[in-house]
């Protein structure tokens, strides 16, 4: 029986620890060094009489009394984030904190900010921009908008709903297309400087430059040439500067094609199986500023109209038989776009010959 409970910090920093199985993320997030953490989750273990990790060289894990102690700390320390988050907001009600990745914040949500203050002038929207999804408990955030696949499982605590399906399109300055073009066949992109966004290329869905040369029919397209970027806007930016040809996001490319500083060499476009979704916690749906702010991005999401989009495309549909063709015939029902916007079907799916 232990009289006294052990002190606060040393409770947090082997929640922290036990959260990420990590002493250097825990350290990074209490902010103290690993080593004032571990000296504080082994006086922990000795106030309470047993050892709540087992440590490796680079690893730690759990022992049955750390998995046994884990779920009550973290469901308090819960609480205590609620509460004091609940406190925040009634210290003030205008404020709502918001979490997009950069490539979005820069080239679609910050351009249209400017009509959510004309329109609710009594909300100060925070954006807060990372790579890394926000965590709704311990980050302050109140609703998110994020990259998900179609099918992805969502956390049962979260409030999921997609807002813009995510397609990959061919898109290039007019000033490149003075250069190089004009361009009369997919074929002539081969001689082309290829730009490449690597910001998603660890899902396994996306499609890359090759797939799209493969769909185009192009054979032998050299794609492992071109520049790479890990930002889908500074993708975008050079692209804008007449650097080479990008397969872009289309939801990001939207401005700059509507606008006329990019234009599209083909309409030939490959789904990628990816969409722009709004997220909040399900506790915080019901926010008077939460609800505005999703209802507006569902007004912007069904504003976009790809009709006003820059194209010089040309007719790349393959000759009638062909097993692109088919390929074509086969998948168009498939390929909707997003509910109240104007944007042609996608042409091909990705996929090899004979699929």
């Amino acid at each position: 029986m232990h009289n006294a409970p052990p002190p606060l910090n040393a409770l947090r920093a082997f929640e922290a620890a036990a959260r990420h199985l990590s002493l250097t993320k825990a350290a990074v997030e209490l902010n103290v060094t690993p080593g004032a953490l571990s000296h504080q989750i082994r006086g922990l273990e000795d106030n309470l009489g047993v050892k709540l990790f087992d440590r490796g060289v680079r690893s730690i894990a759990l022992t049955a009394a750390g998995k046994a102690l884990r779920p009550g700390l973290q469901a308090g320390f819960l609480h205590i984030r609620d509460a004091l988050a609940s406190l925040n907001r009634l210290g003030d009600t205008r404020v709502l904190v918001v979490s997009t990745s950069p490539g979005f914040t820069s080239k679609w949500l910050a351009p249209r900010l400017y009509r959510f203050s004309i329109a609710c002038p009594e909300i100060d929207v925070r954006v807060s921009s990372s790579i890394n999804n926000a965590n709704f408990t311990t980050d302050g955030v109140d609703a998110a908008i994020r990259n998900l696949g179609v099918d992805a499982a969502h956390d049962d605590a979260l409030e999921v709903e997609k807002l813009l399906d995510l397609s990959l399109v061919p898109v290039c300055s007019p000033a490149l297309v003075e250069t190089h073009g004009p361009f009369t066949s997919p074929d002539m992109l081969k001689g082309v400087p290829l730009i490449h966004d690597d910001s998603l290329s660890g899902r396994a869905t996306m499609p890359t430059w090759a797939d799209w040369f493969a769909a185009a029919g192009v054979r032998d397209a050299d794609v492992s040439r071109g520049f790479r970027f890990n930002s889908a806007d500074h993708a975008l930016d050079a692209t804008v500067e007449g650097a080479g040809v990008l397969l872009a996001h289309d939801v990001l490319a939207y401005d700059d094609l509507r606008t006329g500083r990019l234009i599209m060499p083909f309409d030939l476009t490959l789904p990628s199986g990816r969409c722009y979704c709004f997220v909040c916690a399900k506790k915080r749906r019901e926010s008077a500023n939460v609800q505005v702010f999703r209802a507006w991005l569902k007004e912007e999401a069904a504003a976009l109209d790809w009709s006003k989009c820059a194209t010089h495309a040309v007719g790349t549909r393959p000759a009638a038989g062909s097993s692109t063709m088919r390929r074509i015939v086969r998948t168009e029902s498939l390929l909707h776009p997003p509910a109240g916007s104007t944007r042609p079907a996608a042409q091909v799916l990705l996929g090899s010959e004979g699929d």
